[in-house]
């Protein structure tokens, strides 16, 4: 395995570069989450957000979303300015937000059912995406049913089953068991390389972000500002297990977290 290699901000080719973050300024209130953030997202690969806690990784990724208005700078999703929330990216939250009187089945379509998509059409999408999960005989379940991995689930498969381009996820494995934890990220790594998406992911985790991403963006404490750019380059085709013992893995754990705790109080 090679080293970790460092990017230069903008040194993808425009083909290349699905979303672009431009002078993107955040405030809340006397308080600056970011500043001057200026970043582009690569077409089909999977980013991770990281940084210490209150650095706008979660700021940041609502702006891409269109949930959030920058006080400053664009945001272009395939070279259109972002206004809004729109169809071509799809937001997966920490906290499930999964509709507490709908069947699986419902939940999954409900980005679908939005948009007018007959029923027929909407329920065989969905069933699609939840085998495509691994809840296949979940479908008529109720979210009080199901494990909090369950629920996670049937999150990321309503933001699979829009077809966006692009999936945030903001910390999406923050909440269940360390078990669950691998398992979904050996899953995340099976979508990314089946369903072609850009996946932009904001994790707390060293470990978690040098294993699933193709990229890793570091942000600086508040304000939030791009500190480094890193690919780990990992081989992901043999055993998980021996991945995570392998040293070029550990090596680079460890000079991110050498970058990083000097914000460490």
């Amino acid at each position: 395995m090679r080293p970790a290699t460092r990017e230069k901000l903008h040194s993808l080719p425009v083909d290349d570069t699905i979303v672009a973050v431009r002078g993107v300024d955040k405030s809340y209130g006397s308080t600056e989450a970011l500043r001057g953030i200026e970043l582009d997202f690569p077409r089909g690969r999977l980013t991770s957000l990281l940084g210490p806690s209150g650095c706008g990784k979660t700021t940041l990724l609502k702006i891409v979303a269109g949930l959030l208005d920058a006080d400053k700078g664009t945001v272009m999703v395939d070279g259109k300015a972002v206004s809004g929330p729109g169809p071509e990216r799809a937001f997966v939250f920490q906290d499930f937000a999964l509709l507490p009187w709908a069947t699986v089945l419902r939940n999954v379509a409900f980005g679908l059912e939005l948009r007018g998509v007959p029923r027929g059409e909407r329920d065989e999408t969905a069933r699609r995406y939840v085998a495509e999960v691994g809840l296949s005989g979940f479908e008529q379940k109720y979210p009080h049913e199901l494990s909090g991995g369950m629920r996670q689930r049937v999150g990321l498969a309503r933001a699979l089953c829009v077809d966006a381009d692009v999936l945030l996820l903001d910390e999406p494995f923050s909440a269940v068991d360390e078990q669950n934890r691998r398992k979904f990220q050996e899953d995340l790594i099976r979508l990314r390389n089946t369903q072609n998406k850009t996946f932009i992911f904001v994790t707390h985790s060293i470990e978690e972000a040098v294993y699933i991403s193709d990229r890793i963006v570091l942000l600086s404490p508040r304000p939030g500002r791009v500190s480094q750019i890193i690919e780990p380059a990992i081989d992901r085709s043999g055993d998980p297990e021996r991945i995570r013992r392998d040293r070029h893995y550990l090596d680079t754990v460890e000079e991110i977290w050498q970058g990083l705790k000097q914000y460490v109080d």
